[in-house]
């Protein structure tokens, strides 16, 4: 054996056996529930639900509902996606909470005021509100509870709850935008004048106008109670007063003051879809995500691209793996980018084809090994479902041959659309402006139960610096800035009235032998699904338990279309070879990571918060694993 693989050999295994003995966080256990999710006052709610008899369905709403009045990086006005196991029918469901465009969203209206994409903040921004119809959906479809027992913990922190310091500081920092919004300067800057306007750390957090808004919608609950109606059908009581009652009538008329497009008729229409998910098999286990009106998919086709290869002969985190991980994702990425869009309005995506397990052998037969790929590009699923590819001409524009599945045309030009404007030097702010943009974050929620029921949920949406609407207390969404005004940059997601954009959120589930084996979920943008690949590989490949792997050491690709901020063009192109790695990485395999065309940078935290519940059915336990890199907590029973 040569010396010098001998060494890697070493690292790599004390690094694993270092890595097996010790976390940060203990793992949680339980026999009876396990709630997670991203603030430990929202664990208590659901935990406390979990008390009162309800199952995992109605805790889990709880913690959405909790999260949501914390703004931990959403509020009442976002989007909720979610996975449901039903242990009565032993089937998975899609939650598709998400918003649409509103009526005037068009092309040309956003063109004509000079932008290059929807923008990223304010009323302009926002599609309608997705979050409140999907918790009612969700309670009244597969929870037990009232929507009072189930919206009590939010409803009392709505009244006043003691802020903490990672939510008032992002206030503060964002207080001169939260200025430009009249509703929002009252709720978010309770000391208006002052040096600090924003809450203390600790301070009791009033937001009169939500306590409001929850609290008439648990009165339509309790009305339609009162007249004899069923539990579904109060449910859906409240769910009518936010989309078509006084609520409705409060958010659209505070929204259009403020310059929002949405009308009364956005919100009557508008509806949450269930749905059947999408799903590959890796090696005997079967992940489902939600399907190309998410990035979820990319998850599983660069699944279906890695089982063509031995990564734990490659060794955790080894140069070859690291290389081999970083193509994958780059190759299922630059799909994503190009042909995803919400199911329901033509085109039909080619989605059949982009899960097959032939288009990834083609896909995975484009890796190389001596070195990074920086032009790697769409693919062709197009034959793979029998059909010819209508984008064509599309993808010439942009420079991709696709005759040989080679990626960029041999000896083209870079073309204006993929040509990086960053591989030049940047400046400080340039680049952290650039990782928040990829790393924007959200939240997670993961419930189970002994009964069987799970859910994952990445819900996000009117993060701070929001626009209230109105006196509802309600922030509103900035999905909207995921679409793009540009067919030729994706002709599947181009913005249009009543249509959904392609988010990042992406919750995950994985069934092994008929039975649940883990629910899983991360915060991060863009790097969602790189994260989150990483945590099932560290598990199913390096044999992991779930607090390990949601600790372990991840690397993120940059070498993306950004989804989120950036009014220019510039600001969203990939940044090809850019490779974000653990500060732990041995110095040997910096070295031969640059050799391969790697630009490296480095920090002590390279995920988002993962949150994942692992089935122990040797035992018939729960493990909850909750990351170390955030504020996220659970409470295990």
């Amino acid at each position: 054996m040569r010396p010098y693989l001998a060494i890697s050999i070493l690292c790599i295994l004390i690094s694993t056996i270092t890595l097996a003995q010790q976390t940060q966080k203990p793992p949680l256990h339980g026999k009876n529930w396990m709630a997670i999710t991203g603030k430990p006052l929202a664990a208590t709610a659901g935990a406390s639900i979990f008390q009162k008899g309800g199952n995992a369905v109605d805790a889990a709403c709880a913690m959405l509902a909790a999260t949501c009045t914390m703004w931990d990086v959403l509020s009442w006005g976002g989007e909720t996606q979610a996975l449901i196991y039903n242990p009565k029918t032993g089937k998975v469901i899609c939650i598709n909470a998400l918003g649409m465009a509103p009526t005037g969203a068009t092309v040309d209206y956003f063109k004509s005021k000079g932008m290059n994409f929807p923008p990223e903040y304010g009323p302009l921004a926002a599609v309608t509100p997705g979050t409140a119809g999907g918790l009612c959906t969700m309670l009244a479809e597969y929870g037990t509870l009232s929507l009072k027992d189930v919206l009590t913990p939010a409803i009392q922190m709505a009244g006043g709850y003691p802020i903490e310091a990672q939510t008032a500081n992002s206030i503060e920092r964002e207080k001169i935008r939260i200025k430009e919004w009249p509703y929002s300067k009252t709720v978010f800057l309770p000391h208006a004048g002052s040096e600090r306007e924003a809450p203390e750390a600790g301070e009791i957090f009033v937001q009169k106008d939500l306590l409001e808004t929850l609290s008439k919608m648990v009165d339509a609950e309790e009305q339609a109670l009162k007249k004899g109606r069923t539990r579904k059908e109060a449910i859906y009581a409240a769910y009518d007063r936010f989309y078509k009652g006084d609520i409705a009538k409060e958010f659209v008329r505070g929204c259009q003051e403020q310059g929002g497009l949405i009308t009364l008729e956005d919100l009557a229409k508008w509806k949450v879809i269930q749905e059947e998910p999408l799903k590959v098999n890796y090696k005997g286990i079967d992940v489902f995500k939600l399907s190309q009106w998410t990035q979820g998919p990319a998850l599983l086709e660069a699944l279906n691209i890695l089982e063509n290869f031995d990564l734990k002969s490659m060794g955790y985190n080894s140069t070859r793996y690291i290389h081999t991980l970083y193509q994958a994702m780059n190759l299922s990425f630059a799909d994503r980018d190009f042909y995803y869009g919400d199911p329901y309005f033509p085109p039909e995506e080619p989605i059949k084809g982009l899960l097959s397990k032939e288009y990834a052998k083609q896909r995975a037969s484009l890796i190389k090994f001596n070195r990074n790929n920086p032009y790697a590009g769409p693919g062709d699923p197009y034959p793979f479902e029998n059909k010819i590819n209508p984008y064509l001409d599309l993808l010439n524009k942009r420079g991709f041959s696709l005759d040989t599945g080679a990626g960029r045309k041999p000896g083209g030009a870079l073309p204006a659309h993929d040509v990086s404007a960053v591989t030049a030097s940047v400046s400080p702010e340039e680049e952290a402006l650039y990782n928040d943009r990829l790393w924007r974050g959200t939240t997670s929620v993961e419930a189970a139960d002994k009964e069987g029921w799970v859910v994952s949920i990445t819900p996000s949406g009117g993060w701070i610096p929001a626009c209230i609407a109105g006196h509802t207390g309600v922030g509103m969404s900035q999905r909207m800035q995921s679409f793009v005004l540009d067919s030729t940059l994706n002709p599947f997601n181009v913005v249009e009235p009543g249509k959904r954009p392609r988010v990042t959120l992406t919750p995950t589930l994985a069934m092994k032998d008929g039975k649940p084996f883990l629910a899983f979920a991360v915060q991060g943008g863009d790097t969602q699904d790189q994260n989150l690949l990483q945590f099932f590989l560290n598990i199913v490949e390096f044999d992991m338990t779930v607090q390990e792997s949601v600790e372990a050491p991840n690397i993120n690709s940059d070498q993306l279309y950004l989804s989120l901020g950036g009014m220019q063009l510039a600001d969203r192109k990939p940044k090809p070879g850019y490779l974000l790695l653990n500060e732990s990485t041995p110095d040997y395999i910096r070295k031969e990571l640059k050799k391969m065309g790697y630009t490296l940078s480095f920090d002590d935290r390279t995920s988002g918060p993962v949150n994942a519940i692992y089935f122990d059915w040797k035992h018939h336990t729960l493990w909850g694993g909750s990351s170390n890199h955030g504020e996220d907590y659970g409470i295990g029973w």
